[in-house]
């Protein structure tokens, strides 16, 4: 089991729900990053480390702000494995890496994957990986993510066949992360009207742990979806908060005492 895994399954046993916080590596710069990330380790069961890229298909106006921010202070992969290196030193918090297909690729699949076992990477997200393609040559990425002990974190949108997300679902070892909204990232008043039915019945096809993002930003979300789903993302309103130079401290902390509460 990775231990992406092993927490998911622990939280379960405890009935208790997963909350992922969402991080643009090195925005606005990496001393910033890696001070948020000690602050909320509390409060925070996973970070999700968003790799910036200059063509994001899934990333709302926040995070392809923020993207852009870090890519103009030149925040590469090589960067980010050097924080997760140092956070490393400091905590055990899982921590997953998020980016698109392109510069993963380019950097090496398994020079990729090598160097992410060694600094510290427990899961790795690639939003434009369809689960057709997760064999790709040069090994294959579902088959390094086994091979060097990282979970395999696939998407599934609310417009994904019901047949076709239970074998993106099968295919995770980690947890599958479900969009609340159709289309892109970004905090929203509401989710789609059609996430609970979704979610029941994912619920009924796969075991795999469920969590939910794209939107998710206030209490009354996680009250609405925590009998639906194991865990909840939350990036857009962290970016929001960083860009405003307000405190993401109070606010991980509010919707973790949320989390627990409801």
């Amino acid at each position: 089991m990775t231990r992406i895994e092993k927490l998911l399954t622990e939280l379960k046993r405890k009935n208790k729900k997963a909350l992922v916080v969402f991080l643009t590596a090195g925005y606005p710069d990496i001393k910033t990053t890696e001070k948020i990330i000690l602050d909320i380790e509390k409060y925070a069961d996973i970070i999700e480390l968003g790799i910036p890229f200059s063509d994001p298909i899934a990333d709302g106006a926040t995070i392809q702000y923020s993207s852009q921010k870090s890519l103009e202070k030149k925040i590469n992969l090589k960067k980010i494995f050097s924080i997760v290196k140092n956070i490393r030193k400091k905590t055990d918090i899982p921590i997953v890496l998020m980016g698109y297909l392109n510069p993963i690729y380019n950097f090496g699949l398994e020079r990729f994957y090598n160097i992410a076992e060694k600094t510290g990477v427990d899961g790795v997200i690639i939003p434009d990986l369809s689960n057709e393609d997760s064999g790709i040559p040069r090994g294959g990425i579902k088959k390094l993510a086994k091979t060097y002990n990282i979970a395999f974190i696939p998407f599934i949108a609310l417009t994904t066949e019901n047949h076709r997300a239970k074998k993106i679902a099968e295919s995770s070892t980690g947890f599958v992360y479900i969009t609340a909204v159709t289309g892109i990232t970004g905090a929203r008043k509401d989710v789609s009207n059609d996430l609970i039915p979704y979610l029941t019945m994912m619920r009924k096809e796969t075991k795999t742990p469920l969590l939910v993002g794209f939107g998710i930003s206030k209490p009354e979300h996680i009250k609405k979806l925590k009998n639906y789903c194991d865990g909840f993302i939350v990036g857009s309103a962290v970016i929001e908060l960083i860009r405003q130079k307000k405190s993401v401290e109070s606010f991980i902390k509010q919707l973790k005492k949320s989390i627990n509460n409801f």
